[in-house]
């Protein structure tokens, strides 16, 4: 940045082209501003010493009682409060085996949410406060919690009870399961009540049907936000079929075991005639997480839909097969297969 502006434009070639002109007339490069690491260890070495930082932490708690009476546990792991409204222990691991399990189908699954082009992050994921009127509110409430102490959804992060709450909640989503609508609802199907996104998909959880939510162009763009991912795993949701996706995010989705399926063709749910009131099955996954994918197909009441599964590299056909990312990690730290052949 300081070589730019020494230079006084962008459009130049730091490596050959001079930054300006020295007293003398001779050229100035970068390569003659640039210390080399034998000088910039002699600096590091000037003024650095274990003492400085000893000195400066000596005293980091003396002079404040508050920090003095908080009780600090002991041991290797952290100990969990049951009773936290903030940081709880999150699922994420809770049913991870030792041994990689079969890839299964995806058979029987219903919509939770059937959305336009350019849903954002910000529509997915718990951002800004937290209303009262809504399941996170609700929870919260029921533990104790005043609406005045509600805080944020950020400040909440570290409770995937709120967070999942929060996901697919914001005001100005519109689910075309419930026409004219605006925020987090949805249609249970195939009863047709309508009932707020978190409370459909506990309803489909008793009942043990997988979800999946559809989608149009960009889905996911905006911000990186990790629990526009972690909530839509949360929620139920086991795959994603949308037109287009943001980068990122079609990432996350794999990293937390959840399938990002794309339409071919230019095909959009408008072009195929979905009404979200369809049962999906999702067939083959065997063959495409092994890199075959000959027998993948993705099914809509029994017909076949123009849709490839956007497992694009064997890294995240890897991940995907392992359910997500930390199942991924761990078995490789347990020394667990962890490779697709």
């Amino acid at each position: 940045m300081v070589a730019y502006a020494l230079a006084g434009t962008l459009d130049i070639d730091l490596t050959r082209e001079p930054l300006g002109t020295a007293a003398d007339g001779s050229a100035v490069t970068l390569a003659d501003l640039w210390p080399s690491p034998t000088e910039i260890d002699a600096v590091v070495d000037a003024v650095l010493s274990p003492e400085r930082f000893t000195a400066s932490y000596a005293d980091l708690y003396e002079g404040d009682e508050r920090w003095a009476a908080l009780e600090a546990g002991s041991g290797t792991r952290f100990s969990w409060r049951e009773d936290s409204t903030y940081v709880r222990r999150p699922p994420f691991l809770d049913e991870v085996t030792r041994e990689v399990p079969a890839v299964a189908d995806i058979v029987g699954a219903r919509v939770l949410a059937l959305l336009g082009d350019s849903v954002t992050t910000d529509h997915i994921s718990p951002a800004g406060s937290i209303p009262a009127g809504g399941p996170a509110g609700r929870w919260l409430r029921e533990h104790g919690v005043e609406p005045r102490d509600f805080n944020s959804f950020g400040a909440r992060r570290g409770n995937h009870e709120v967070m999942l709450r929060g996901t697919f909640a914001n005001v100005r989503l519109r689910n075309a399961l419930v026409p004219g609508s605006e925020g987090g609802v949805t249609r249970h199907l195939p009863s047709g009540e309508i009932l707020d996104i978190f409370a459909a998909a506990e309803r489909y959880r008793t009942e043990a049907t997988p979800l999946v939510v559809l989608a149009g162009s960009d889905y996911g763009a905006g911000s990186s936000r990790d629990w526009a991912a972690k909530g839509t795993l949360l929620l139920g949701v086991r795959a994603v079929l949308a037109k287009s996706y943001e980068r990122i995010h079609r990432s996350n989705l794999i990293g937390m075991g959840i399938l990002p399926l794309q339409f071919t063709g230019g095909a959009s749910t408008a072009s195929l005639g979905l009404s979200g009131e369809e049962t999906f099955d999702i067939v083959g996954m065997d063959s495409l997480v092994n890199g075959a994918g000959e027998t993948f197909a993705v099914r809509a009441d029994g017909r076949a839909l123009p849709a490839i599964a956007r497992l694009d590299t064997p890294s995240e056909r890897d991940h995907y097969r392992h359910g997500g990312v930390l199942p991924f990690v761990l078995r490789q730290l347990t020394g667990a297969p962890r490779s697709v052949q």
